[in-house]
């Protein structure tokens, strides 16, 4: 009797990446982009409302909350690489330097490793500023639902 083994990935919009597969994202931060976070979650931290404190802490200046920063990812991998009905199983990622308000920043992933069972991958994550300087770097873990 014949077995018909189907793919971990049938109906992923954009089929099963390829391990070394990458994708990238750019977005200049705003303060707008503070303000939409705080209504969101409540984070009214000084560092990134007080501009006078900020000046004399570490930062030297305002910075955008870290959800802000990684935020990027997020739309990276619901949009990019996996792709639509992607999210995140497990993410571990340090924050490395902080991004100020008007910095540009590039959000990277690289596919690490892919199931053939499930659609289930493990990427290398990392956001830098436009001097190339990394301000978060880790992995992720993603699951993509088929959506066709």
């Amino acid at each position: 009797m014949e077995t018909m083994t189907r793919s971990g990935w049938s109906g992923v919009r954009f089929g099963k990446p390829e391990v070394g597969a990458t994708a990238e994202r750019r977005r200049v931060t705003r303060a707008s982009d503070i303000i939409a976070f705080t209504d969101m979650t409540g984070d009214r931290n000084p560092l990134h409302y007080d501009s006078t404190l900020a000046a004399r802490t570490v930062f030297g200046r305002l910075i955008v909350q870290g959800g802000v920063t990684s935020g990027l990812l997020n739309a990276l991998v619901a949009e990019d690489l996996p792709g639509p009905g992607s999210v995140f199983l497990g993410v571990e990622w340090k924050f490395v330097k902080a991004v100020g308000i008007g910095e540009e920043i590039v959000a990277r992933a690289e596919v690490l490793t892919v199931r053939d069972d499930k659609p289930i991958c493990t990427l290398a994550t990392s956001i830098a500023n436009s001097a190339g300087e990394i301000c978060l770097s880790g992995t992720a873990t993603t699951y993509t639902v088929p959506l066709d």
